[in-house]
């Protein structure tokens, strides 16, 4: 008890600032960018663009381009070789391996030492102010935490820098003192292979006083079952009686909440959405009642915006766009985000959407990617209604969905047009053609352009569940060396490379 009153009293200054979000963002997101170009006015990116002669927003957007990380890659690549003032001041030794690009197997995100400080750790602090903040009866650093993060990759590193997962990074760079409240060894944090790593923690928990756990929703719950079935327990709070929250991220946790409901077993539970990418941490879910997360403003990260249909799936932004800074955006409107950061990443569109839900504070929904979507009739169908269309057809038919995706069938046989599901169910319906059906409807209401294109099955037929084999997935993921981390499956493709590849694993295994 006395370490959580200890951090409240340590968190109430952080709190206190972050209110001021509400009735100061255009001041504190100015401030920011000012302090960013400062910064970098030495370095070769800030030479090159003129940094000296920027004294505002409109000159920052006219002399720096939006720029694609193919953009960035050749200044990475230097970094990563140990040059100094490149895109960021300084030598930048850590990097986070993110998914590949369409001409590498890897993104290489530099994460510099103000990025770790200001921007990463800060946003992990943030995460439990905000949390103690709406639960003051909270007793979490009484207990230990249950992280679930990645691995170094010691294949991608070279002379002068280091590569990994972000949370590698972030648990090899933490502060020692952090260490006793982990539930498990930081040699098995990051071990790389994610089946021996998902045993190892089911043991080393055993017997501890876990209070919180923190990872991403289907990887965390192969983890959660492992250890239930190592222990013989029948739920989680079974498991660990004083488990108060988790703290999630890196995909919806819509899909996956039923079943997070079921095997912890505790009411009282809090479920709290994080946005915390490889490129920055961006937002936080500050009220249970309200799935939106805040926007976190003061990190170091400036943050513009693009209507999504100016933007095209390589992330290439049209010449003709209106890139807005925050105190323009439009609520209720769809943006690819662009962010420049404390990182060196200079107006960079991240490839994730989002719609803002309020501007006092600005809070957020993320509804996608640039590159997850199905638009191949006009359709226009993203992540977030994919996701809601899922959690709604479980809800209905009783289903658990493990993992998911989705793409076009442009013509078939009979010359008739559709979306194709290929769904791995936890727990299969009863019905399939029933499920099928509520998350049709469930995507018509959520969606007016999909409602239209099914009009009377004139455009669209009804859609198509495949029931993927069990760990389909997951095999798929083990192939490409992604199995654990932050890696996950997209969801939608606007075409049919990922599917088709998954299609035949599927009937290769059913014909065996």
């Amino acid at each position: 008890m006395v370490l959580t009153q200890i951090a409240k009293l340590v968190f109430r200054r952080r709190q206190r600032q972050i209110a001021r979000y509400g009735t100061d963002a255009a001041g504190i997101q100015q401030r920011v960018l000012g302090e960013l170009i400062s910064c970098a006015k030495g370095t070769e990116f800030g030479r090159r663009h003129h940094f000296s002669a920027i004294e505002n927003y409109d000159a920052f957007a006219e002399n720096v381009p939006a720029a694609t990380y193919e953009d960035l890659k050749g200044d990475i690549d230097r970094m990563r070789h140990g040059e100094r003032d490149v895109l960021w001041r300084g030598q930048v030794r850590w990097y986070a391996k993110s998914s590949g690009t369409t001409n590498d197997k890897s993104k290489f995100i530099p994460v510099s030492g103000e990025g770790l400080r200001n921007l990463h750790y800060r946003g992990g602090t943030d995460v439990v102010a905000l949390y103690l903040a709406e639960h003051p009866a909270s007793r979490v650093f009484d207990g230990k935490s249950l992280i679930l993060g990645g691995s170094h990759a010691p294949n991608y590193n070279v002379a002068n820098s280091i590569v990994g997962d972000l949370s590698a990074v972030l648990i090899e760079n933490i502060n020692p003192l952090m260490r006793p409240l982990w539930a498990i060894k930081k040699s098995t944090a990051l071990l790389a292979d994610f089946e021996t790593k998902r045993d190892r923690i089911a043991r080393e928990i055993a017997g501890k006083n876990v209070t919180s756990i923190s990872g991403v929703p289907s990887w965390m719950l192969s983890v959660l079952l492992r250890a239930l079935e190592v222990s013989g327990k029948q739920t989680v709070s079974d498991l660990f009686p004083n488990i108060e929250v988790f703290f999630h991220g890196g995909i919806s946790f819509a899909p996956y909440r039923s079943q997070y409901e079921k095997i912890i077993g505790k009411k009282s539970m809090t479920f709290m959405e994080t946005y915390n990418a490889s490129e920055g941490f961006f937002g936080i879910q500050n009220a249970q009642s309200d799935p939106a997360m805040l926007l976190m403003i003061d990190y170091g990260v400036f943050y513009e915006f693009c209507p999504i249909d100016a933007i095209d799936e390589h992330g290439i932004i049209s010449d003709t766009a209106r890139v807005v800074p925050l105190w323009k955006v439009e609520i209720g409107k769809n943006y690819a985000m662009i962010i420049t950061t404390n990182c060196g990443l200079w107006r960079y569109v991240i490839g994730d959407t989002v719609r803002f839900t309020s501007a006092n504070p600005y809070k957020f929904v993320i509804t996608g990617r640039t590159k997850s979507f199905i638009n191949a009739f006009g359709e226009e169908l993203v992540v977030d209604n994919a996701d809601k269309g899922i959690e709604a057809a479980c809800k209905a038919t009783g289903a658990e969905v493990a993992d998911y995706t989705a793409a076009p069938v442009f013509m078939d046989s009979k010359g008739k047009c559709r979306h194709q599901w290929l769904v791995e169910f936890a727990k299969k319906p009863e019905n399939i053609e029933g499920f099928a059906m509520m998350l049709d409807k469930k995507l018509q209401e959520l969606n007016s352009d999909y409602e239209a294109k099914r009009f009377k099955n004139i455009t669209l037929q009804p859609l198509e569940i495949v029931v993927a084999r069990k760990d389909l997935f997951n095999d798929w993921l083990k192939a490409k060396g992604q199995l654990g981390g932050q890696h996950k499956v997209p969801r939608l493709a606007n075409n049919r490379t990922l599917i088709d590849k998954l299609l035949k694993m599927n009937t290769l295994a059913s014909t065996k």
